[in-house]
C-alpha cells in the first residue's frame, strides 16, 4: 500500500497476442507482493484468467465484454468487493487487446474506486514483431456498431476500428511502454518501433522484454501515472511540443536522431484562419502517404462556435466536435475562462480559434502537407457550401 492510504494498482493494456497474459504470469511469479488480479477477456470463456489462476487463487474473470464500456459497471462492483477484503498489496487490472486504457483509468481517478485505490502505472505491451505493421495496416476490430443514416457518420461508441489506431491510443496513455517479442526480431527493428513509440508518446518509460520477463519494480510501484497522460488537453500540449523539439521530459530521447536513421519525424501545422469543410474532408479522404499519426484541433469555416478535434492512425480518419471556442462565448465568460487559462495561446482578431495540426510519420512530404493544408484556408466570413462533419457531440465523421 502507498503513502497516500490507498491500493496501487497496475493497468495492463496491449493487443491480442502481445503478450499480456505472459507478462502478468512472470509478475505473479516474481513479485515481492501480494497481487490481487482482474482478467477481462471478450470471449465467454475467460482463457486467460484460467491461466493466471494457477498462480493465485486471488483471480476475478469479467468475460463476454469490454471493461471500458460495456463491462464497466461490472468492473466497478468487483473492485470495489475486492478493496472490501483487503487481502492483496496490489491490484492488477489485465484488460482485454480491445480496451482503451483511459476509460480504466478513470474509474481509479474520479470513479467509483478513486477513494480506496491509487492508480500507480498504466503499462502498454507491445509486440515489436507486429506494431509497425499493424499500425500502418488496414486489420480492423469489431464492436456493436451503429451506423448513422448518413454516409461517413458513425456512432462515437460502438464501431468497426482499426487495429492499428487502438493500439495508437493504448501506447499514447501508457506510463510505461513493455517492448515484448524482441527475440523474434533483430535490434534494428527494435530501435526502429522505439523511436516510432517515442514519437507518438515522449514520456513513456521504454522497457525491452523477451516472453514477458521483466523487472516487477518496473510495473508495480513505480509511482509513473500522471493524471496529464489521460487528459487529452495535455496530451496534446505534449504532442505539439514534441513535434516541435520542445520536449525534454523524462523519456526524451537524444542517444541518435529518429528521423535520420528511421524516418520517423513529425511537425505541426498553424493557421489563424478557418479550413474550407469540403475541401478538408477530401483531404481526409485523400490522405497524404506517410502519415503514422496525427492529431490536432482546426477551425471550420462556418463554425464559429465549435471546435473540431481530429485523429487519425493508420487508415483511419475521425473528426469530431471538440467543444466551444472561447472567443465564441459572450465578453464576461471569455474574460473568466482567460483568467482560468493564463497559458491560453489568444489572437486578439480571432481569440483561441484555430488550426493546430500534429503529423508523425515516416517518408512524409513536409513541404507538400503544409501547401494542401494553406490552400484549405479561407476567409473567416467565407461563404460555406459544403459541411460533411458532424455538428452533434455524439456523432462522427469517419473517412
Amino acid at each position: 500500500m502507498n503513502a497516500s492510504g490507498g491500493t496501487p494498482v497496475t493497468v495492463l493494456s496491449g493487443a491480442l497476442g502481445a503478450g499480456k497474459t505472459t507478462t502478468l504470469d512472470h509478475l505473479l511469479t516474481n513479485a515481492d507482493r501480494r497481487l490481487a488480479v482482474l482478467v477481462n477477456d471478450m470471449g465467454e470463456v475467460n482463457i486467460d484468467a484460467e491461466l493466471v489462476a494457477n498462480r493465485t487463487g486471488n483471480v476475478t474473470e469479467l468475460s463476454n465484454g469490454c471493461i471500458c464500456c460495456d463491462l464497466r459497471d461490472d468492473l466497478e462492483v468487483e473492485v470495489s468487493r475486492l478493496a472490501r477484503e483487503r487481502e492483496f498489496d496490489h491490484l492488477v487490472v489485465e484488460s482485454s487487446g480491445i480496451s482503451e486504457p483511459a476509460p480504466v483509468a478513470s474509474l481509479f481517478t474520479t470513479g467509483a474506486a478513486s477513494a480506496p485505490y491509487d492508480l500507480d502505472t498504466l503499462v502498454t505491451v507491445v509486440d515489436v514483431s507486429t506494431f509497425r505493421g499493424t499500425v500502418e495496416g488496414g486489420e480492423t476490430v469489431e464492436t456493436d456498431a451503429v451506423a448513422r443514416d448518413r454516409p461517413g457518420r458513425v456512432e462515437r461508441e460502438g464501431e468497426t476500428r482499426p487495429l492499428g489506431e487502438l493500439l495508437v491510443a493504448q501506447v499514447e496513455t501508457a506510463d510505461v511502454v513493455l517492448l515484448n517479442k524482441c527475440d523474434l526480431v533483430g535490434d534494428d527493428e527494435v530501435d526502429a518501433v522505439e523511436d516510432l513509440i517515442r514519437s507518438l508518446n515522449p514520456r513513456a518509460n521504454l522497457v525491452r522484454s523477451e516472453h514477458g520477463r521483466v523487472e516487477p519494480a518496473e510495473l508495480l510501484d513505480s509511482g509513473r501515472f500522471d493524471l496529464d497522460t489521460v487528459s487529452e488537453t495535455d496530451a496534446w500540449k505534449h504532442a505539439v511540443a514534441h513535434a516541435e523539439g520542445e520536449f525534454d521530459g523524462e523519456g526524451g530521447h537524444d542517444h541518435h536522431d529518429p528521423a535520420t536513421e528511421y524516418g520517423v519525424e513529425s511537425f505541426v501545422v498553424r493557421a489563424r484562419r478557418p479550413l474550407d469543410p469540403g475541401a478538408f474532408a477530401d483531404f481526409l479522404r485523400d490522405f497524404p502517404e506517410g502519415v503514422i499519426r496525427s492529431k490536432g484541433i482546426v477551425w471550420l469555416a462556418g463554425e464559429d462556435e465549435h471546435s473540431y478535434h481530429v485523429e487519425q492512425a493508420g487508415p483511419s480518419r475521425r473528426v469530431e466536435v471538440h467543444g466551444r471556442w472561447i472567443a465564441g462565448l459572450e465578453e464576461s465568460r471569455q474574460e473568466m475562462q482567460r483568467r482560468m487559462h493564463p497559458d491560453l495561446d489568444w489572437d486578439e482578431e480571432h481569440g483561441d480559434r484555430r488550426v493546430e495540426l500534429v503529423f508523425i510519420g515516416k517518408g512524409m512530404d513536409e513541404a507538400e502537407i503544409r501547401e494542401r493544408v494553406e490552400s484549405m484556408l479561407v476567409d473567416p466570413d467565407a461563404v460555406v457550401t459544403a459541411h460533411p462533419f458532424p455538428t452533434e457531440a455524439d456523432e462522427t465523421f469517419v473517412a
